[in-house]
């Protein structure tokens, strides 16, 4: 674990729950791609830098869940480096709390208040500011997150961010979080077409062929959707349906669980509605889901 990797000429990737990208700029300055889940991953991710004559210029982050913008108070306290986010992703980096409260959907409980919710606050510019890395190309990935957005660096190594899960993290969660299913599925079409010596998934191997690793997950979250529809054999409100849901999958909730695969189960519904494969009506002060058909 923080082991330091190599994918291309001037791109590394520092092996930990949440990859941690790394470009080399020009002379020894560097630029992180994520900075990890914790001030405990900024502290280990700078030692590998210190360790390699590095000087940490700046973090672009692919977007605003907090295992991969936990680093940045503390790498930006210790370096005074600038760090770089996409539009809507910059201002849930700037103010964290808005990542639970969108989640749970109003004023979040002591519950939800964590670290793998809740990241530390930090100073963010947007792509357009002339500091910005220019050796870098975003990539935009959308779905996943409100503005998700990869970067390939100069040798054409590609950090993917989490567009694209490992087939280990689908068969235990089973429900990916996802915020808008279409731009998701039009993302994975745009990532299959894509060529590179080393695609870097923060959350599955690296590796030159990205091709099956789509495939894996758009089958997965295509089986999820049937799954939602076959669990509609009667009208459910959303708890009972996330119930049923949990209870077919084995699994139990907790309040993490709760609100990212409960966030998953709205935007299913909203992509399944759009289709017209869904519909919901009100009855008796109740919002219940039923298959189109019935």
């Amino acid at each position: 674990m923080y082991e330091l990797i190599r994918a291309g000429e001037r791109s590394w990737y520092i092996d930990c729950p949440a990859k941690i990208g790394i470009c080399l700029l020009d002379g020894a300055d560097v630029c992180l791609i994520d900075s990890g889940n914790d001030r405990d991953a900024g502290k280990r991710a700078l030692r590998i830098l210190e360790g390699e004559g590095w000087r940490l210029r700046a973090v672009v982050n692919t977007h605003s869940h907090a295992d991969h913008i936990g680093g940045n108070r503390f790498l930006q306290e210790r370096t005074g480096c600038r760090v770089f986010a996409p539009r809507i992703e910059g201002a849930f980096t700037r103010d964290p709390l808005l990542e639970p409260s969108f989640l749970y959907g109003g004023c979040p409980p002591a519950e939800l208040r964590n670290k793998f919710l809740l990241a530390q606050p930090s100073d963010v510019s947007t792509f357009g500011d002339p500091a910005f890395p220019w050796e870098l190309e975003p990539v935009p990935l959308p779905g996943h997150s409100f503005d998700m957005t990869g970067f390939r660096t100069p040798d054409g190594t590609v950090f993917l961010a989490d567009c694209v899960s490992s087939g280990a993290v689908l068969a235990k969660y089973r429900i990916p979080f996802i915020y808008d299913f279409d731009a998701w599925f039009r993302t994975l079409d745009a990532v299959e077409a894509m060529e590179s010596p080393c695609f870097v998934p923060s959350h599955a191997p690296a590796g030159p062929d990205i091709r099956p690793l789509v495939a894996e997950n758009r089958r997965a979250v295509t089986e999820l959707l049937d799954t939602i529809l076959a669990r509609l054999d009667s009208p459910a409100s959303f708890e009972e349906l996330l119930m049923r849901l949990y209870d077919g999958f084995g699994l139990r909730l907790d309040f993490n669980q709760y609100v990212l695969a409960g966030g998953t189960l709205r935007s299913a519904l909203s992509c399944l509605a759009g289709a017209g494969r869904v519909r919901a009506a009100f009855d008796g002060n109740r919002l219940l889901w039923r298959a189109a058909g019935d």
